[in-house]
């Protein structure tokens, strides 16, 4: 009986895993899921932790054992998608940036996107100039450690908080003026809001830098934004599509190319190669899934989509979810009473090193509270918290999701735009994702576009200048003049493709014709008494190759196949 109690309970345990979730805050959720739960299982279950209900904005990223990223697709199996044993853990980030944060309809939700783009300015990829970076850094401030108290906050504060990778003595007195100053009285849902509303018209809101290099070998960042498609190399963002002009996302081991058409009838195709195959074939599905959730106006509207050319085997993808339309019409109709918020103050981390004040606090409603604080494990600690996935800023399908200012300034603007005095070079972005030629992590510099641009090292990139942002808006010209990898295919790729093609559907076309010539063996060799059979049974030809060809071979494997059964028997 005990033996039996046993055996059932080893059972159970093998059909259940246990599955650690970094939120945003830094705290852990571990929960015990059966072997065969969907994504969308664990993240139904992180929503109602956290008392989410906007929660078509956020996702969950892993890491496999090869350093590459992925988002948790909530339609598949989670055992099966995991590369590594379980234990499992991962982590949750917006996926999706919402086009106006600030205009988000709950407040838990505002203030976990206030989480994430914190994150972002910290690590380097929401680059700004030094007026900018000041004010973002004192409503940080404003919202988690409140007024300014003399008593409180001795001389030289705020240098002892980390809000970028790097910045100057200046600049902390700048950051610590204005909190005296300007933001006195504020609440932290209201510092919050204004955070969210200075941080959406940056030129590199919610990028998320995937690296790669254009067809002349220069690094570049490539990225999917709310608007549409960017490219971002040195200090310049060197090309921007919208997503009703990008007609086709498709990729070939680590060849990575976008088809758009701009106007004036101008057809372009921009090709960039990232480090390994997983990386680009990443790369691939987070631009799908961008495209499909901003660009759309149903969900209905979703179509499977191949990366592949005709006759060429490829990967095939489809974005599962509500798109941007629907979620914003779905939000309007929430009518609850606002959940509790319990903000956590600044603590030191590995996401934003600073100090402490006072104990620290859940960024979330305790209520059905299940995070639990154990030790880092090896694969938490290869996540990284920058290792999450975003889009920029540009123009979408809908002006309605674009605010004013920013679609004016996007209509207005033509060539690369200037992002900041400095190159572009998130410091920890991209270390989830493995790089192939050391030579990306090295000191750069190049002429490209007439412009002197560098890429720096990445522990040395992100800082806030006084640089002055340019406007978002290339327009298709631009982008097919560019130099780079704005080209189109060289004739010797496109003769390469061809002959490619043509070989795979000769192939093609020969095993059509075998297994039909088998097929039609079968069929006449069997008993089907089929009008065009029988006349075939009776000519002479069919008759000499049954007996010459046929039946011999037939006795052939007959022989073979008792011969076989024999050796089975005697052993």
């Amino acid at each position: 009986m005990l033996s039996r109690f046993m055996s059932g309970s080893i059972r159970n345990l093998e059909r259940e895993y246990n599955c650690t979730v970094r939120l945003l805050d830094d705290t852990e959720y571990t929960c015990t899921i059966q072997r065969d739960a969907k994504g969308q299982y664990l993240f139904d279950l992180i929503c109602h932790h956290l008392n989410l209900l906007e929660k078509d904005y956020f996702g969950i990223r892993y890491v496999d054992p090869d350093k590459q990223r992925h988002w948790l697709e909530f339609t598949k199996s989670i055992a099966k998608q995991m590369k590594a044993q379980p234990p499992f853990t991962m982590c949750l980030r917006v996926k999706f940036y919402p086009p106006e944060p600030a205009a988000l309809k709950e407040e838990i939700t505002r203030y976990l996107v206030f989480l994430q783009i914190k994150r972002d300015l910290y690590h380097g990829r929401l680059l700004c100039k030094t007026s900018d970076a000041a004010m973002l850094a004192a409503h940080i401030l404003q919202a988690e450690i409140g007024d300014y108290d003399p008593g409180k906050h001795p001389e030289g504060y705020s240098s002892k908080f980390q809000f970028f990778p790097k910045h100057s003595a200046k600049l902390e007195r700048r950051i610590a003026d204005i909190h005296k100053t300007e933001l006195i009285g504020q609440t932290p849902e209201t510092s919050e809001r204004n955070f969210l509303q200075k941080a959406q018209m940056l030129e590199t809101y919610g990028v998320d830098p995937h690296p790669c290099k254009d067809v002349s070998g220069n690094p570049a960042f490539l990225a999917f934004t709310p608007f549409g498609f960017v490219v971002l190399q040195g200090n310049k963002r060197v090309h921007f599509l919208k997503w009703n002009e990008v007609t086709k996302l498709k990729f070939e081991g680590k060849t990575f190319h976008i088809y758009a058409n701009q106007k004036e009838d101008l057809k372009i195709i921009l090709t960039y190669f990232a480090p390994t195959p997983e990386a680009c074939k990443h790369l691939w599905k987070c631009g799908v899934e961008n495209q499909a959730f901003y660009k759309l106006e149903k969900s209905s509207q979703v179509r499977t989509v191949s990366s592949s050319n005709l006759f060429f085997k490829g990967s095939r993808f489809r974005y599962s979810g509500r798109v941007a339309k629907e979620v914003m019409e779905q939000s309007a109709k929430i009518k609850r009473e606002p959940p509790e918020i319990h903000r956590a103050g600044l603590v030191p981390s590995r996401s934003c090193p600073s100090i402490t004040h006072g104990p620290r606090l859940s960024s979330v409603p305790r209520t059905r509270r299940r995070a639990v604080h154990i030790s880092i494990m090896e694969g938490l600690e290869s996540l990284r918290d920058s290792a999450h996935s975003t889009p920029v800023r540009s123009v979408s399908h809908g002006e309605s999701f674009i605010p004013r200012s920013r679609s004016q300034a996007t209509d207005a603007s033509e060539g690369a735009a200037v992002i900041s005095d400095e190159a572009y070079s998130p410091s920890d972005s991209v270390l989830p994702t493995p790089v192939a030629e050391h030579s990306m992590e090295l000191a750069v510099s190049r002429q490209i576009n007439g412009a002197p641009c560098s890429i720096e090292e990445e522990s040395e990139a992100g800082t806030p200048t006084h640089g002055e942002g340019g406007d978002f808006g290339a327009d298709g010209r631009s982008a097919q003049e560019g130099g780079g990898g704005d080209s189109a295919l060289s004739e010797v790729e496109q003769v390469n493709k061809f002959v490619l093609s043509v070989l795979r559907l000769l192939l093609v076309t020969i095993g059509l014709l075998f297994v039909l010539l088998l097929l039609l063996i079968i069929l006449t060799e069997s008993d089907l008494d089929i009008a065009f059979l029988s006349d075939i049974r009776q000519t002479p030809e069919f008759e000499q190759f049954h007996y010459e060809y046929f039946c011999p071979l037939r006795r052939w494997f007959a022989c073979k196949l008792r011969w076989v059964g024999g050796l089975l028997i005697n052993k």
